[in-house]
């Protein structure tokens, strides 16, 4: 399972935006999403991947959430 793939499509989802567009280096505030709207894309995640993916770090980059939540998996 590709987490960049999951996330661009829960992205997608909330942003209205085609998966295709979004990055690594996608910052969340260049799509417009707050602090609050990236907690609630973590818990949509959590479901979806049927894992306890508590945001207890600063994430600003697609790739950045992508990290944290792979080290996260393996954990």
């Amino acid at each position: 399972m590709d987490v960049f793939t999951k996330l661009t499509e829960v992205l997608a989802d909330h942003t209205g935006r085609d998966a295709s567009e979004f990055t690594n280096d996608t910052t969340f505030e260049s799509l417009g999403i707050d602090s609050l709207e990236t907690v609630e894309m973590v818990m949509e995640l959590e479901e979806e991947l049927d894992a306890e993916l508590e945001l207890d770090e600063k994430v600003t980059t697609v790739g950045e959430l992508v990290a944290f939540i792979e080290k996260k998996l393996a954990e």
